[in-house]
């Protein structure tokens, strides 16, 4: 049951290059003005770092003007609202990901949109493990040491999150039960604070995406204890996966996505994703990516719509199985 639930799926793993070889033809005419591309989350988290990244290399590569504008709130919901609302004509996009697409329409009851009906999926960017990791100065040397010590003493070890009910939380909730630990779940609004908590030793553990914590892990300032998908990250080689630290069949990653409100023309998703695509196949984006600890992949928009709908129904149970609330 629980390697049905926590299982990253295959589609985000299988599809390669060919995903977009045979893509229809572009929209002419598009874009003919900057092109706003919305960031739900606060600066220096994993999906700024990686709409900066995208919207500074398209506007390059391209030869357009892409702008990131972060819109955060809510769990990333406030932006992905923004987009929704937004006219179809492809000059406001979102970089979504699993949190504020498959996730938090199962915590936010009244939220005024669907993602499979509201969005029209455009180009998938990337995935990503999630990471296990300590201060340096911390006494945690290995994953096996916070399980000792949880067990000993079972709530008194903190983990900070992103937000509470985003898929980095749920992950740690599902390592909790993997583990058959109890750790103690403290929310921020956002990566960057839990990070700068954790390096400043106010609590014990960060559980994140791996682009956010990269920079302090390559500072020599956060410890990486584990990471949670299926193999080792190609970022950081060396740090064991929670598998592999004695926890079976254990696989949480989260995917990073560009999407446009629904309506949007077909051939302007057509030109965007073959855009993307496009700079997603260069090695200079492949190795930007992977810099900053995610895995780079590309996919039709329509494999993007299709993994999109598969998650949003699969995590619905999986987030009634773990309590998760907004409180």
């Amino acid at each position: 049951m629980m390697r049905k639930l926590i299982t990253f799926t295959a589609l985000a793993l299988a599809v390669g290059t060919s995903a977009y070889a045979q893509a229809p033809a572009p929209a002419a005419s598009y874009p003919t003005k900057p092109i706003r591309l919305i960031v739900p989350f606060p600066p220096g988290g994993g999906t700024d770092i990686l709409s900066r990244l995208v919207a500074t290399r398209l506007t390059e590569s391209a030869k357009w003007t892409v702008v990131a504008d972060n819109k955060a709130g809510a769990g990333g919901t406030i932006g992905i609202g923004e987009a929704v609302k937004a006219a179809p004509t492809g000059y406001d996009i979102v970089m979504g990901q699993k949190d504020n697409l498959v996730i938090g329409p199962w915590l936010y009851k009244n939220l005024p949109w669907d993602p499979t009906k509201d969005l029209t999926a455009v180009a998938h960017v990337a995935w990503t493990p999630v990471i296990i990791a300590t201060s340096v100065n911390s006494k945690y040397k290995t994953l096996a040491d916070v399980v000792a010590a949880a067990k000993a003493a079972p709530g008194t070890i903190t983990y900070g999150s992103p937000g509470n009910g985003t898929s980095i939380h749920l992950a740690g909730d599902l390592f909790e039960k993997a583990a058959g630990i109890k750790l103690s779940h403290i929310p921020y609004k956002g990566s960057n604070p839990a990070l700068m908590d954790a390096l400043a030793g106010n609590v014990d553990l960060l559980v994140s995406s791996v682009p956010s914590a990269m920079g302090q892990i390559k500072s020599g300032k956060l410890r990486p204890l584990a990471v949670t998908s299926a193999k080792r990250s190609s970022s950081l080689p060396e740090v064991p996966t929670v598998a592999e630290s004695g926890f079976k069949d254990f696989d949480v990653s989260t995917w990073y996505g560009v999407l446009a409100p629904a309506g949007t023309p077909a051939a302007v998703v057509n030109t965007l994703n073959a855009e993307i695509n496009k700079l997603l196949a260069t090695a200079d984006m492949k190795a930007a990516i992977q810099a900053q600890g995610a895995e780079p992949e590309a996919m039709s928009a329509a494999q993007f719509g299709t993994l999109l709908k598969t998650d949003y129904a699969k995590w619905k149970g999986i987030v009634e199985a773990s309590g998760a609330k907004i409180e």
